[in-house]
């Protein structure tokens, strides 16, 4: 399984990923956000732990995932659709959820205006 890539990025930048691809070159597996804002939004503090968690250990269900964090499934189940509508996490055909990557690289750049 490969590594994703987090990342904030322009539009331009990933019109270019696009475009190479067609052409293709590997680009890898990225999620780009808009803004670092849009990111911290999506990938929480609780989401990151879910992630973790999820992270080389198969297709399980929420509730399974809830049990692990220790937390109720109601909460681990808002986490886990904000992750599928993200395109962090995905479903399988029995309606599990998995975390197909072996590895999560977050990259972004906070530099002077």
């Amino acid at each position: 399984m490969p590594t994703v890539t987090l990342e904030v990025s322009s539009r331009e930048k990933i019109d270019n990923r696009f475009l190479q691809a067609w052409e293709g070159e590997t680009q890898g597996a990225f999620i780009s956000f808009e803004s670092p804002a849009l990111l911290f939004k999506v990938l929480s503090g609780k989401r990151w732990e879910l992630l973790k968690v999820m992270t080389g250990a198969g297709p399980m269900a929420i509730r399974e995932a809830a049990r692990r964090l220790g937390r109720d499934v109601k909460g681990v189940h808002g986490d886990v659709s904000a992750l599928l509508k993200a395109g962090i996490l995905q479903k399988t055909d029995k309606e599990l959820i998995v975390f197909p990557f072996d590895a999560i690289h977050v990259d972004f750049m906070l530099k002077a205006a």
